[in-house]
């Protein structure tokens, strides 16, 4: 018979996925920033790269506040956002389009740590794990921050300049 999972199980099976969510998003944010037209895009994705960073190395406090090593678990929603991303900018290459679709990804990814973040917040403060509350609410409070950005930058430039010619109804 299996062994009963508890929320101490969950949770860290959580920390591991978006551990691993982080790595591979740290990997992906200086191919977006390259791919970026605008000035404002490229500075973004740099921006949130370096923020990225600090974001682990609290993912790693946290793995030692609860006496695990930091170890990712492969995340399949994470590669799959990611994959949409690499597409867009193939697809999209070179075309008025391509930064409003590099933001529309971005935001798939914060919104996917948003919940993440979200849910390990509500479960350390339920675990008892008062020390690791503020690690992870300050991640959650910068994609928060990051989604809101986002949504700015598409609003004022990327999705106007996307817009082109507008498509008729055959």
């Amino acid at each position: 018979m299996a062994t009963e999972k508890t929320l101490n199980d969950l949770f860290l099976d959580t920390l591991k996925d978006i551990y691993f969510a982080e790595k591979q998003i740290l990997k992906a944010l200086p191919k977006m920033a390259r791919a970026a037209q605008s000035e404002e895009g490229k500075a973004g994705f740099l921006q949130h790269r370096d923020e990225t960073q600090e974001q682990i190395a609290r993912l790693e406090q946290v793995f030692e506040l609860i006496g695990k090593p930091a170890r990712g678990k492969t995340c399949e929603a994470i590669q799959g956002i990611l994959a949409e991303g690499e597409e867009i900018m193939e697809e999209y290459k070179g075309t008025v389009a391509l930064d409003a679709g590099l933001i529309s990804s971005a935001q798939a990814v914060e919104h996917y740590e948003m919940a993440r973040y979200g849910t390990l917040v509500a479960w350390a403060n339920q675990l008892g794990l008062t020390e690791a509350v503020p690690l992870l609410q300050a991640t959650l409070d910068e994609e928060i921050a990051t989604d809101q950005k986002l949504t700015q930058l598409a609003d004022a430039s990327a999705n106007p300049k996307g817009k082109g010619k507008s498509v008729k109804a055959a």
